[in-house]
Formats: C-alpha cells, structure tokens, sequence
C-alpha cells in the first residue's frame, strides 16, 4: 500500500514524498525493528481469556509507546471479538474471534493508556468500550494512584469508583469535577484514610461507603526497599568479609622440593 501511494505520489509531483518516507520509517523502527512484533507467531484470543483463567501481561520492561500499542490493538481484537460474537458472526469451532463469555480487563498504571491532556493509540478504544463495552460484555477496570494524569473523559465513564487515600489537591478535584457523588466531605476524608481504607461509590451501592480491606493472602511483590537496613547489611562485618575475600589476590603456594635463586624458581 505504501509502495502504491509513493508511485501515485511521484507520478502526480505531489509534495508528499517526504511524509511518506517518514511514515515508513516509523513503521519500519516500529514494528520491523522491534523484537516484541512478529509476523508468524501469533497468539488467540482464547488462549488469553478463558473462564476462571487470569492473564497476566508484565509490560513494565518495554517502552510506553509500546506498551499503549499492545494494550490498544488487544483492546480491540477483544472488542471486535465480543460484537462479532454477540451478533452471531462467528463459529464456534475454529475461529479465534468466537468469545462466548465476557471479558473484563484491568489496566494498572492506566494513565499511561489514556493520559490527560493529549490522545495517544489506546485512548480511543478505552473510551469506546467504557462507552458501549458493557453491551456487549467488555469491561475496563481503571488502575492508578494520579487520578489527576488520567483523560478526564474516560475518568467519567468510570461507573463505580474504588477511591483510596489521596493527598495531591490536583488529584482530588480531578475526583470531584468526574466523579458522579464525589461532594466535599467525601474529598475531605481522602487525605485522612489509613492503609486499606478505601471509599466505594458509583453505580454498584446506593450510597458511597467506607470499607476496610483485608490484607492480600499472595506475597507483595511492590514493596519499598528499606534503603537503610540495605546500607547497615552491606557495611556490616560479614558483608566487608566477603568482598575482601572476593577480591583479595590469589597467591600460587611453592612445591615443597623448590629453591630460589637470583629471583627464579628451581
């Protein structure tokens, strides 16, 4: 396609050349250069959604360009799938766009795919599908700690809101100006939650209410490195044993049956 429009382009002495040539090469570093894209392996969508299965996609070690183009074209394949199968539009033997069961999707750090302020490529499937997903079985769990980094359209189709302790003023009117029940006591309970309180309000209760949440039965994998109990283990006595001794200079011993003389071995 790229290969018809330079010809069709240089044919008519347009002035696009230029553009065409920088959208191929942001195609080129993007997908043909990247060791996250292939064109023969391939992964279904019922391999990743499955009832009772969850899946889990570590995208912290990538680029967030890259990490919003992965999360938006699956987004969308979901999206897609769900339509087709509610419609009737799939079999249900051999197609990988046949989804017979909803699917709900939580995005941690969830303003990196939709920031605020600016459009990136998964802004518009999130805003679709917190429009229109619950009709057809798609829903989007939002995840962040800046509520005030995430797009202010998307924060709103938000139907139910689980807020934890917020502190940033930009953060708590972000919650007042979009979240629906949001009034002033609620935001002035925020800063003074304690660890597992968190308000729940929206659509799914009647009234906003304070819960406690019990601590997690799986082990943390986000906890803060005490710094200064590394320091203490890394200049305690045992720890400078063992570095001298990893670096000390390692000494050949003579044979017993040899003899020095003018500095050579005999």
């Amino acid at each position: 396609m790229t290969k018809c429009a330079r010809s069709s382009t240089e044919k008519s002495g347009s002035g696009n050349v230029s553009t065409i040539d920088g959208l191929e090469w942001r195609l080129e570093r993007r997908f043909n250069q990247s060791s996250l894209f292939s064109d023969s392996q391939h992964i279904e969508l019922p391999e990743m959604f499955k009832p009772g299965q969850v899946t889990v996609l570590q995208l912290s070690d990538i680029e967030e360009n890259e990490q919003q183009v992965i999360v938006g074209t699956l987004l969308r394949r979901v999206n897609k799938a769900r339509i087709a199968t509610v419609r009737q539009q799939t079999r249900p033997e051999g197609d990988e766009n046949h989804l017979p069961y909803p699917v709900f999707v939580l995005l941690e750090e969830s303003h990196r795919y939709a920031p605020a302020g600016t459009d990136v490529v998964s802004t518009g499937i999130l805003k679709q599908i917190l429009s229109e997903g619950r009709k057809f079985g798609v829903g989007i769990g939002l995840i962040t700690q800046r509520p005030g980094k995430l797009n202010q359209d998307v924060l709103s189709q938000c139907m139910t809101q689980f807020i934890m302790r917020i502190v940033n003023p930009i953060d708590q009117q972000t919650i007042a100006s979009s979240v629906e029940g949001a009034g002033r006591r609620l935001l002035d309970e925020l800063p003074a939650l304690t660890k597992g309180q968190v308000i729940v309000s929206g659509v799914a209760i009647n009234t906003p209410v304070l819960c406690q949440v019990r601590s997690r039965l799986t082990k943390h994998g986000g906890e803060t490195i005490d710094a200064p109990a590394e320091w203490e283990k890394y200049f305690s006595k045992q720890s400078r044993a063992s570095r001298e001794r990893e670096n000390a200079t390692l000494v050949r011993p003579k044979p017993k049956d040899t003899y020095e003389i003018d500095g050579w071995d005999l």
